[in-house]
């Protein structure tokens, strides 16, 4: 079989209509052998981790939904992602909804599996402690950078008497465990009220760039851009993008949303600006359907999945 042969496209939406079809992400076929796809777009349909406003289990079905919407050329930069990579649905992992240790076996499992294969992974989540058994999987061998879009450090030690796995602490966790280079990370947008003062005291102390939203808006986002980028480098880099990092008028379906945001132009433009980077893989989390029933959070979600897919495939190809 020839790699044209092998190669996914998504549904065109001139011959089959978007509410025609299975959903599946951006319309592309869904496959279960990881060997065949560059790039692995999965669900991860799990809020074990949230500590208020559940529901962000649900986000990866409303997301595939969402992303017929997508078509297949970003308009800004041209790029056409199933050009340059093999894409397709590799659906869910799975979880247990009553064990949150067990989920993240299961989940870090899954992945090791696309890892090990030589596949990036571009996950739809589900909370942000998601992103914790993700990293194990893909960050074994070496410890990567981040780029990380959220109102939120998640660098906090526990909650609730001392429970160390939330939706708040995934990063410090990561740290800890070797397998996120806090130098090479940068935290775009924190803000919202704290526990504590010394709330983000681990970011900072760890050598993370924080970017606060009063630092973001006194720069600005080209800025912002040209600071991410030189903070991480040109090594092995991560996305990952809470939905709680754009003002709420833009994506109200979250579990803990924080206003005096980013808008979503601005998130697009930052992400497209991560072109060139040395990136390995991403998520989007935290989108939380029951709490926006226009869908418009989950079009969100969809529309910074494809954004990073096309970023995510431009790297790839051009490491061949």
């Amino acid at each position: 079989m020839s790699d044209q042969e092998i190669r996914f496209e998504p549904l065109d939406g001139a011959v089959t209509p978007r509410f025609g079809g299975m959903p599946t992400f951006m319309r592309l076929p869904y496959v279960t052998d990881p060997s065949l796809v560059d790039i692995a777009l999965i669900g991860v349909p799990w809020d074990g981790g949230t500590t208020n406003r559940a529901g962000a289990r649900h986000g990866p079905r409303e997301i595939r939904n969402m992303s017929s919407f997508m078509r297949r050329v970003n308009p800004s930069s041209l790029i056409n992602p199933y050009k340059l990579c093999k894409v397709a649905d590799l659906g869910d992992t799975g979880v247990n909804p009553i064990d949150l240790m067990e989920s993240m076996e299961i989940i870090e499992g899954f992945f090791k599996e696309i890892h090990d294969a030589g596949v990036a992974p571009l996950s739809a989540g589900g909370d942000h402690l998601m992103t914790l058994p993700v990293m194990r999987a893909i960050a074994r061998e070496r410890p990567v950078g981040m780029v990380h879009f959220d109102a939120h450090a998640d660098t906090n030690d526990s909650y609730f008497g001392g429970h160390k796995y939330t939706h708040g602490t995934p990063f410090r966790r990561a740290v800890e465990e070797g397998i996120l280079d806090p130098a090479r990370t940068v935290q775009i947008g924190i803000r919202g009220s704290l526990y504590a003062e010394d709330d983000n005291r681990f970011s900072i102390e760890s050598g993370m760039r924080v970017i606060t939203i009063d630092e973001y808006f006194d720069i600005g986002v080209d800025a912002v851009i040209e600071e991410a980028r030189k903070i991480v480098g040109d090594g092995p880099t991560y996305v990952s993008f809470d939905v709680d990092g754009l003002d709420p008028v833009y994506a109200p379906g979250t579990g803990t949303p924080e206003i005096g945001g980013y808008s979503t132009y601005d998130a697009q433009k930052m992400i497209r600006g991560l072109r060139g980077l040395n990136l390995i893989g991403g998520d989007v989390v935290e989108v939380s359907p029951p709490f926006d029933q226009s869908g418009n959070t989950a079009l969100v979600g969809a529309t910074m999945m494809f954004e990073i897919l096309c970023v995510l495939a431009d790297a790839l190809a051009a490491q061949r």
